[in-house]
């Protein structure tokens, strides 16, 4: 189902717009001098007239600035399951349909890899309050690639279809004290398509991205954690969190981050072994990316482990930006979110865990950040919060 090439994939369009450069010469005298204001002028048509802004220099999207205080409504919680993650899609009719992770608080936080299963929920405003309707991807039997567990789900539409992209895996079903190395090695990526958020979903019987066959390849244990984007040409980017064998088993390593392109939605995909969001010297520095398209260029936000990007020696939430959604660079302004939030009363709440960020886009623009959230390590319960985001300034370009 999958293509699989080592490297960089060449031939893809650009994520952004293409720019042309003028070209350059010598004249003499007054020639030189009107060639020179030739060009200078259709330099100046073509790259404001194709983009707005100068492509060769780093647009500054400071995301920080972006973030509002929290309502209350705009916190989910249940006190007999962990919540974790969120993902939110908005009907044709107005209503907000939320696609997130849950399982028993009575089996414990590891129990993620054995029982989760992606949930339902809805509500009329994107904050929320959001009220449970049903699951959305249930478990369906140890014989299915994804049968005993979902979660981290992230939903996208595109061009009239539902795509919810989701972590699968099946195995023993024990719920271990530490976390279960045979549903954990199980894990694998996949997609459900449906006509309606209220589903019923299209699940597969294989994965969408598997397991390099290569023992060598950096992905080659397990696949997890997609996220996905629509570039300007039609082609769809697909990162992803993947494991290899080098590391001592059953856990192997190291944990990296990976891309794949395809031509649709459901694909095939082709794999892009370059690892992404690296820090010299540093293991398993990022987790949990959300990428996406504005219309020019493609944006990621990553769960930043110990501030590497943005230099806050903190777990924190950084960003990222790209060209193309392969190559990937730390952003102007890096700085997306400590772990802490204020509520709208103005009460500052500092938090153990605020990760596996998640966008609400409206027409491309960012407006509401989804994170799954635990006060304590001691109280060992997890819930999402759904942040208000404002209107983002005009944009800058940085040198």
């Amino acid at each position: 189902m999958m293509k699989t090439k080592q490297g960089t994939i060449n031939g893809w369009l650009s994520c952004g717009r293409d720019h042309e450069s003028p070209a350059t010469g010598t004249a003499s005298s007054s020639t030189t001098r009107r060639i020179g204001m030739h060009l200078l002028v259709t330099s100046i048509l073509i790259v404001f007239g194709f983009s707005g802004r100068v492509s060769a220099q780093q647009p500054s999207l400071n995301f920080q600035a972006l973030v509002q205080s929290v309502p209350p409504k705009a916190k989910f919680i249940d006190e007999d399951y962990y919540i974790w993650g969120g993902s939110m899609a908005r009907d044709s009719d107005g209503q907000c349909h939320l696609l997130y992770s849950r399982w028993p608080r009575q089996l414990g936080h590891n129990a993620w890899v054995t029982h989760s299963e992606i949930a339902h929920a809805v509500a009329d405003d994107p904050l929320g309050p959001y009220k449970h309707v049903d699951v959305a991807l249930p478990a369906r039997g140890a014989k299915f690639w994804d049968g005993m567990c979902t979660h981290n789900p992230t939903v996208h539409e595109f061009d009239g279809k539902y795509y919810l992209y989701y972590m699968g895996n099946t195995g023993d079903g024990n719920a271990t004290a530490k976390l279960n190395p045979i549903h954990r090695n199980n894990q694998r990526i996949g997609v459900a398509v449906s006509e309606s958020l209220d589903g019923p979903w299209k699940r597969f019987d294989r994965p969408l991205i598997d397991v390099s066959e290569s023992s060598d390849a950096p992905d080659a244990l397990m696949t997890s954690n997609p996220s996905i984007l629509r570039r300007g040409d039609g082609t769809y980017v697909l990162i992803y969190k993947a494991v290899g064998k080098k590391g001592p088993l059953p856990f192997g390593g190291p944990v990296v981050h990976l891309a794949a392109v395809s031509n649709s939605p459901t694909g095939p995909f082709t794999k892009n072994l370059q690892t992404l969001f690296t820090a010299p010297g540093v293991k398993f520095p990022a987790e949990d990316p959300y990428i996406w398209f504005d219309g020019d260029r493609c944006w990621a936000i990553v769960n930043d482990h110990k501030g590497h990007f943005n230099k806050t020696g903190e777990d924190s939430l950084a960003l990222f930006t790209s060209d193309d959604g392969l190559n990937w660079s730390v952003a102007a302004n890096p700085w997306v979110l400590q772990r802490k939030l204020t509520w709208s009363d103005g009460t500052v709440q500092s938090f153990h865990r605020l990760e596996r960020p998640q966008l609400w886009l409206d027409g491309g623009v960012p407006k509401v950040l989804f994170c799954a959230a635990e006060e304590t390590k001691e109280k060992d319960h997890s819930f999402n919060v759904h942040i208000p985001l404002a209107k983002p300034l005009a944009d800058k370009v940085e040198p």
